[in-house]
């Protein structure tokens, strides 16, 4: 017959002491660093590393192949392929569909503020050409045009260049004059 098992009297946790604070020791003077020049000057430890030695032999870890795998096209020296080569698949590029033009010719105008206007001097006309001497413009023989941000404080006769309708606006106000 089995024997019946006894319960045993039940084991208490036993709860952790609480640790004795130590005290921390008294901080140590500050290093003496010594001074730099030019000929103390080293790289930080592990920082500069040897160059690999590729296809040197087997015990280097990168010989044989140089780590560059199998045979084929990216074995080779300069096998790389071209952007956007899918591996003969149609390329994204070509699966697209295409739509709309962009003319090759379009010259976009170069925009002033009538703020920087009072880079100019005093009864100056505003011209392309006084526009790319203030640095204004970086070409005087592309388009440019005048837009109204900001304020303008002195009379400008403007020739030659367009100006939008707040900028007009700003112009005449100050008793400048705009021709076509």
């Amino acid at each position: 017959m089995a024997k019946a098992r006894t319960k045993s009297p039940t084991k208490r946790k036993a709860r952790a002491k609480p640790r004795a604070r130590t005290r921390t020791a008294p901080k140590a003077p500050a290093l003496e660093l010594p001074r730099i020049t030019l000929s103390t000057l080293r790289p930080p430890p592990g920082s500069h590393r040897a160059r690999l030695r590729k296809g040197r032999g087997p015990g280097s870890g990168l010989g044989k192949t140089a780590g560059r795998g199998g045979k084929g096209q990216t074995a080779r020296q300069g096998g790389k392929v071209r952007p956007g080569f899918e591996g003969g698949q149609m390329p994204l590029i070509r699966r697209i569909p295409k739509r709309g033009f962009t003319n090759p010719f379009k010259q976009v105008a170069q925009v002033v503020n009538v703020r920087h206007l009072g880079q100019l001097a005093e009864g100056l006309e505003v011209t392309p050409e006084t526009l790319f001497g203030a640095g204004l413009v970086r070409r005087p023989d592309h388009p440019i045009k005048l837009l109204g941000t900001g304020d303008v404080q002195r009379k400008f006769s403007v020739k030659g260049v367009k100006v939008s309708a707040s900028a007009r606006s700003k112009i005449e106000q100050a008793g400048g004059t705009i021709a076509s």
